[in-house]
């Protein structure tokens, strides 16, 4: 194994950390979109039961969320092997891949969340909101999409190097 500057002992440590980022924080944007909408979900299924299955639409999106951070994270811990060279430069790629997707994933379902919430309940008023509610979480979900694209995209680019 090769313990140069650019190869340091600690190096691994920020791959393992992008790792994490990508698990806990788009984990947490996918629980603050299935809490905050499901407050709305909550509201309104006192009031109109039938409308709860088609307001279930948001926490769906929400566990998606989810799924991104883990997808990115199963593919840095593929990257990190314990007796390969890991270099300084893999190291932070993997960091910013986990940075990259958490905290988009995170902001989206924030974005989910509100919407969500209160889509669902001005949705109990006027049915024909529907449509335009769910345009909108849709474009609210692409967010954590993009920050998947730009995590592997880097993820890429660092197994070339």
């Amino acid at each position: 194994m090769n313990h140069d500057e650019f190869v340091p002992a600690f190096a691994p440590f920020f791959g393992f950390a992008g790792c994490a980022a990508a698990t806990v924080l788009s984990c947490a944007g996918a629980a603050i979109g299935t809490a905050k909408s499901g407050i709305g979900i909550s509201g309104i299924g006192t009031f109109k039961p039938e409308l709860i299955m088609r307001s279930l639409i948001p926490v769906v999106m929400s566990g998606i969320l989810s799924v991104y951070g883990l997808v990115v994270s199963v593919l840095i811990a593929g990257g990190i092997a314990p007796n390969q060279d890991y270099t300084l430069f893999n190291g932070f790629m993997h960091l910013s891949c986990g940075l990259a997707v958490g905290f988009a994933c995170l902001s989206s379902g924030y974005a989910i969340g509100i919407v969500g919430d209160e889509g669902v309940r001005q949705f109990m008023h006027e049915p024909r909101l529907f449509v335009g509610i769910v345009l909108i979480l849709i474009f609210a979900e692409v967010l954590g999409l993009y920050g998947m694209i730009v995590a592997l995209i880097l993820n890429t680019k660092g197994s070339a190097a």
